[in-house]
């Protein structure tokens, strides 16, 4: 089983690309979601095992949440209710062309960055676990976030349990330690973090934020990447952590805020493979998604798909394995709201290359 420890959020978003000045008073979106329960989603609905542990205060609206995540079979019997704090909750304003989308958070004094969890309670969470996700979300949120995940991924390292971590920098968090800039309580952090972790997942930017590594001169806005260069970060990550055995990092080329180019590359840290996803003809040819419904979550459905496939579908290669993962995340993009449906049988057809979106009947 698979699980994922964080913050489930209340999320509010306008479902037109409209600014909430233009809708409020008025009609909005009311969803969940949150990078962790996110992945336990997505990997649940594409076959495997997943459990969820977070704290959410006793009430109709905490309920209602756990329940979506239920029916897809997620586990929430170690969530913690807890009398007093709050759900988070995130506004989501949908980005259009050259405006980009923008996210308000409201989630200080939220039951979770609390974070009331003793290692009792992780050793019973741990029961029957192979494998833990942890953001760098998570260890933002509070003092208390960051030492209850690191508690966390010791204790599962010292079971020989694996865990995976993707970097996730947030800017607007990692506010919880006066004198100290986000990005240099990042870079202190999650080192203590990721010592343990045989997966890493990021982008570009979260390795610069959280680990001082550069990617140095490339356009993401033109539709050119250098591809060595991504190489070059994937290797420097390995060098840091030497656990690691699978660094992956998203390729996104934002266009517009509807119009974005997305794949991803892969480095085997022990046979020194690397691959790039999707290809065609031999050559990178990275998924063009236009008119773009929802991308809030689109790492995360990599994420999840990539775990999924590196444990449970146990492609015979690197390439087949990566390749799911980022068309899993594709049609993330599809799909309103943080939650990605794709199934598996969903992922594997776009693999195979249905890419036209015809009805199918």
């Amino acid at each position: 089983m698979l699980l994922t420890f964080g913050e489930i959020m209340l999320r509010i978003s306008t479902r037109e690309p409209l600014t909430l000045s233009q809708i409020l008073p008025g009609t909005v979106e009311a969803t969940f979601g949150g990078a962790e329960s996110n992945v336990a989603f997505s990997y649940s609905r594409l076959g495997g095992k997943s459990s969820f542990l977070t704290a959410l205060p006793d009430n109709k609206v905490a309920k209602a949440a756990m329940a979506q995540l239920k029916s897809q079979d997620v586990d929430v019997s170690g969530v913690k209710y807890v009398n007093g704090g709050r759900m988070g909750i995130f506004y989501l304003e949908k980005g259009a062309n050259q405006r980009p989308s923008s996210v308000t958070y409201d989630r200080s004094e939220s039951a979770f960055s609390k974070c009331p969890f003793e290692d009792s309670d992780f050793e019973r969470a741990l029961e029957g676990v192979y494998r833990v996700h942890i953001t760098g979300i998570t260890p933002a949120l509070s003092k208390k976030c960051f030492e209850a995940s690191k508690r966390l991924a010791e204790l599962a390292h010292s079971k020989g349990i694996k865990l995976s971590c993707d970097l996730n920098f947030r800017n607007k968090l990692w506010k919880w330690e006066n004198g100290t800039t986000p990005r240099e309580l990042a870079r202190k952090s999650m080192p203590e973090i990721l010592k343990f972790a045989d997966v890493i997942i990021g982008n570009e930017e979260d390795a610069y934020d959280v680990l001082n590594i550069a990617l140095g001169n490339t356009d993401l806005g033109a539709g050119k990447l250098d591809l060595s260069r991504y190489g070059q970060v994937a290797r420097s990550i390995a060098c840091k952590f030497p656990e690691a055995k699978k660094i992956a990092l998203t390729l996104r080329e934002s266009v517009s805020a509807d119009y974005n180019m997305w794949g991803a590359m892969m480095l085997d840290a022990e046979s020194g493979e690397i691959c790039q996803a999707p290809m065609s003809n031999g050559e990178y040819r990275p998924y063009e998604i236009r008119d773009i419904v929802d991308r809030v979550g689109g790492g995360d459905s990599f994420a999840a798909a990539l775990l999924y496939a590196l444990d449970i579908e146990k492609f015979e290669n690197n390439y087949d394995t990566l390749a799911f993962a980022v068309a899993s995340s594709c049609l993330a993009h599809s799909i309103f709201g943080d939650y990605n449906y794709a199934t598996k049988s969903d992922v594997m057809s776009l693999m195979k290359g249905s890419v036209s979106g015809r009805v199918q009947r």
